[in-house]
C-alpha cells in the first residue's frame, strides 16, 4: 500500500498534535485535587492509562507518516535517476 504525500503528513500531523496535547493534560491532572488521595485514585489511573494509550497511537501513526514519506521521497530519487539514465 502507498499513501499519498498528503495522507503521509496529516499522519506526521497528528502525531505530533498527539505529542503536543497529550502530556499537558496528563499535567493537569496530575494537579487535580481528585488524582491524589494518599496515592493514585482511580481517576488519575484512567486518564494516566487514556494518556499512554493515545501517546502509542501517536506515535504509530507519526511513525507510518514518516515511512510514507521516506518512501515517496525514495521512488522520486528512482525515478528522477531513470529519467536521466533514459535521455
Amino acid at each position: 500500500m502507498t499513501l499519498s504525500k498528503r495522507a503521509s503528513w496529516f499522519l506526521i500531523a497528528v502525531g505530533v498534535w498527539t505529542w503536543a496535547i497529550w502530556p499537558n493534560f496528563l499535567r493537569n491532572v496530575w494537579k487535580d485535587d481528585r488524582s491524589w488521595d494518599h496515592g493514585p485514585t482511580g481517576f488519575f489511573t484512567v486518564h494516566l492509562v487514556l494518556t499512554v494509550v493515545s501517546l502509542v497511537i501517536g506515535s504509530a501513526v507519526g511513525w507510518l507518516g514518516i515511512r510514507g514519506v521516506r518512501s515517496l521521497r525514495s521512488r522520486e530519487r528512482l525515478d528522477y535517476a531513470n529519467t536521466k539514465l533514459v535521455s
